[in-house]
């Protein structure tokens, strides 16, 4: 990969440019099909952005030189990582990026999560703590289903190269797999039925809850490129061939990625939030049987070979 392809895919598609848009889309698409849902107008597609632009415009709460610092360092490396985690994503046709990428993208995927853990711990107010804990235990029982799933198509393909991963893994074992990893996208993105660490009704904002001004915008502008990243790997890895017309890819990958979200919609409206036990219940029984279904194909498969 050279210097300027990375340069286009950090800051133009699917990097920046391209992310940001899509993620303030996305949100707001998800909070129209929401209100739809229960019967409500909802706010217009383009208010994650006008919230983005209000919070810029507000004054912080005067704090600790070393605190400041603490709390708007922890969302800029979110916002990096989701950055970098766009830019790794195979979306056009051949190979791209470099061998062993899908454990830099994992690493960059897992980074918001373990912010989010961290900002809750930073604050001085019991939400934080209490919604940090919820985020980290049942985010690491996701990791397991997760990480399994991805174990299973890279064992298949014989590599640790996304784009071989994507062009290679056979589909007996892509379909369980990325079942599992559907399973897990609730968790990442931190919705119904698996919105435990963000509860309102409970913990407010939870490890969000002492966050305010530019810093809270910077979360939400992390959450939006989350969403991109998370529901565009997913279309990555669904989709084995590419068209040679990089329009073509560019146009299929977005509709696709789009697509995720009144299906990830309806499952967060049509549920009603976990309790802890049962979260974790779910994930390890049903995200960890079928992933264990798709890392026995991928063994057989390369055992027949």
């Amino acid at each position: 990969m050279n210097l300027s392809y990375a340069l286009l895919t950090l800051l133009v598609f699917p990097g920046l440019l391209y992310g940001l848009p899509m993620g303030w889309l996305m949100l707001g698409l998800e909070r129209k099909l929401r209100a739809r849902f229960q019967g409500r107008i909802g706010p217009p597609l383009s208010q994650p952005f006008y919230d983005v632009i209000k919070l810029l415009a507000k004054s912080p709460v005067p704090r600790m030189a070393w605190e400041k610092r603490l709390l708007a360092a922890l969302p800029l490396v979110s916002l990096g990582a989701m950055a970098g985690a766009l830019a790794l994503l195979p979306v056009g046709a051949g190979e791209s990026g470099f061998f062993g990428d899908l454990i830099l993208l994992v690493a960059l995927l897992e980074m918001p999560s373990l912010c989010l853990i961290l900002a809750g711990y930073t604050s001085r107010s019991i939400y934080g703590e209490v919604g940090a804990t919820r985020e980290a235990l049942v985010n690491v029982t996701c990791s397991v289903p997760f990480l399994m799933a991805l174990v299973a198509m890279a064992t298949a393909a014989g590599s640790l190269h996304i784009s071989r991963i994507v062009a290679a893994t056979p589909w007996p074992v892509r379909v369980p797999a990325l079942l599992a990893i559907l399973i897990c996208l609730p968790v990442k993105l931190r919705l119904n039925p698996f919105s435990l660490a963000n509860a309102e009704q409970e913990l407010l904002a939870g490890p969000l809850t002492e966050f305010d001004g530019p810093r809270l915008a910077l979360w939400d502008l992390a959450h939006a490129l989350e969403w991109v990243a998370l529901t565009g790997f997913v279309v990555a890895l669904s989709v084995p061939l590419r068209s040679p017309r990089t329009l073509v890819n560019g146009f299929a990958f977005a509709l696709l990625s789009l697509a995720l979200v009144p299906v990830l919609t309806v499952l967060a409206s049509a549920t009603a939030r976990l309790k802890i036990t049962q979260a974790t219940r779910l994930l390890w029984r049903w995200g960890s049987a079928v992933a264990l279904i798709a890392l026995t194909f991928a063994v057989f498969d390369q055992g027949g070979r």
